[in-house]
């Protein structure tokens, strides 16, 4: 893709997602029930945590599924049809089932070693099913995309496009992903991974995400005009569902605060984030590493930190510390061998180590 059509705010925010996605998993380690879904605990609770993790929590996920459609229509601007499913192959579906095998399981072992269970190997997505997802969508949606795409002056285009260029265009969207939870009932909401609700929710998100690039400039001028809007909007209710409501808010609310935290993000992003630079460039290339390797980092940093006699503070940034310190430093290794570059969503040749411009990551490309 050229640089003059590359969207910067694009790859900072899938950066900025993947960071948040990290400290969420070692925020979990800190919570009693984070054992009864894979995660080493600590003995100490650190209960208070949870409140910004509450908030982050049903965005997230929908957030990287919506930058992940996004990324597939920069990605078609230069591959037919054909060439887009190759190189996702390459670049989703290889190190997704790597992982299923050699990355995940490893995760798994280390936490029956800390509870000293039973060793038991098997093959298991675990935080890889992201990726399962995003290959489906892919491969249904292409079809769909390209026509949009060779159809940009139809009445179906144009239309979405004045839709879209105003706030009231996105109440539709919102009613999508309410009608998802209306018919999918899940429960809890926020059970994204290998659930119908996640592949549905997930599906939405990276079609609209298509969706919001196609429509252009309209779109986005729109979206930064009305941003404080959002933020109250999904401040407001994030307020309500603490305050108030807490387990017992109906999924449709959950729904328009999830989306309004989305919008903004979306929003601030573009008017300050749309910008290249060194820093976004090592990192863009990092992220999809970073992702398929940090559940072995923090199992292991949970495993040598977890028995210390420490406040759990403290615990907590040394978790951190480790985790994104032995993924980078993974990831400079993996990224100087040819070999294992594919395993891990990285293209096998690249002209110089040394980052020149801003090279296509994971969601955009």
């Amino acid at each position: 893709m050229s640089t003059l059509n590359r969207r910067y705010d694009i790859d900072w925010l899938r950066v900025i997602a993947i960071g948040l996605l990290l400290i969420y998993h070692v925020a979990i380690g800190f919570q009693p029930w984070g054992i009864m879904i894979g995660f080493i605990t600590n003995g100490t609770s650190w209960m208070s945590l949870w409140t910004p993790m509450t908030m982050l929590n049903i965005w997230r996920i929908p957030f990287l599924f919506f930058v992940s459609g996004m990324g597939v229509y920069f990605s078609m601007q230069h591959r037919n049809w054909k060439a887009l499913l190759q190189e996702r192959s390459l670049r989703i579906l290889v190190p997704y089932v790597f992982g299923m095998i050699c990355i995940f399981p490893v995760s798994v072992l280390i936490l029956q070693h800390y509870y000293q269970w039973d060793l038991s190997y098997a093959v298991n997505a675990g935080h890889l099913w992201f990726l399962g997802n995003i290959f489906a969508y892919v491969v249904l949606l292409s079809p769909l995309f390209y026509y949009l795409q060779k159809n940009q002056n139809g009445k179906f285009v144009t239309g979405l496009k004045k839709i879209l260029s105003n706030p009231l265009g996105l109440i539709p969207v919102v009613g999508l992903f309410i009608a998802e939870v209306l018919v999918v009932k899940p429960i809890p909401y926020e059970l994204y991974a290998m659930t119908w609700h996640g592949f549905v929710l997930g599906f939405l998100a990276f079609f609209v995400g298509f969706c919001f690039v196609l429509c252009g400039d309209s779109f986005w001028n729109m979206l930064v005009k009305w941003r404080w809007l959002f933020v109250a909007l999904a401040s407001g209710l994030f307020l309500v569902r603490l305050l108030v409501l807490g387990l017992k808010t109906p999924g449709y609310l959950l729904v328009v605060e999830s989306d309004g935290w989305i919008f903004s993000v979306l929003a601030f992003g573009h008017k300050y984030l749309n910008h290249p630079g060194k820093t976004l460039s090592y990192l863009s290339q990092a992220a999809y590493p970073v992702y398929i390797l940090h559940m072995i980092f923090l199992s292991l940093a949970s495993w040598l930190i977890f028995p210390l006699a420490l406040p759990v503070q403290l615990k907590f940034v040394m978790v951190l510390v480790f985790t994104f310190s032995g993924c980078f430093g993974a990831f400079e290794i993996i990224r100087r061998v040819s070999l294992l570059r594919p395993l891990f969503g990285l293209k096998m040749k690249e002209r110089s180590l040394a980052v020149k411009g801003n090279k296509p990551g994971w969601a955009q490309a």
